[in-house]
């Protein structure tokens, strides 16, 4: 089951400057955005890249304010992309292997 996600994002730090909002993935926002230095996680959770389709260093972000993305994270740069984490609600289950390819004892 997945929740919906919606974030908002500002070219400029603090909130400032044009901004896009958006409620799915966006491998490229340089379309809607010349930079995105600031953001508001309205809901949902996110993974952020610093390169456009998903690529270079991330980061995760849950519902919350992050004025400056060179200050909360250390980024040289700007968000790039951003993808919706899928978050799953009910039963979770889980198998745990002693060694890789599922060798060794389960649990």
């Amino acid at each position: 089951m997945t929740n919906m996600g919606r974030i908002t994002f500002y070219e400029e730090r603090n909130f400032q400057g044009r901004s896009y909002d958006c409620n799915s993935d966006c491998s490229d926002m340089s379309s809607y955005l010349s930079r995105s230095q600031s953001c508001r996680v309205h809901s949902g959770c996110w993974m952020m890249y610093e390169r456009n389709n998903y690529m270079g260093n991330q980061y995760f972000l849950k519902r919350g304010e992050y004025p400056d993305f060179m200050q909360n994270f250390g980024m040289s740069d700007s968000i790039r992309s951003c993808r919706m984490i899928s978050m799953h609600r009910g039963n979770y289950r889980m198998r745990i292997y002693e060694r890789e390819s599922f060798g060794g004892q389960m649990h």
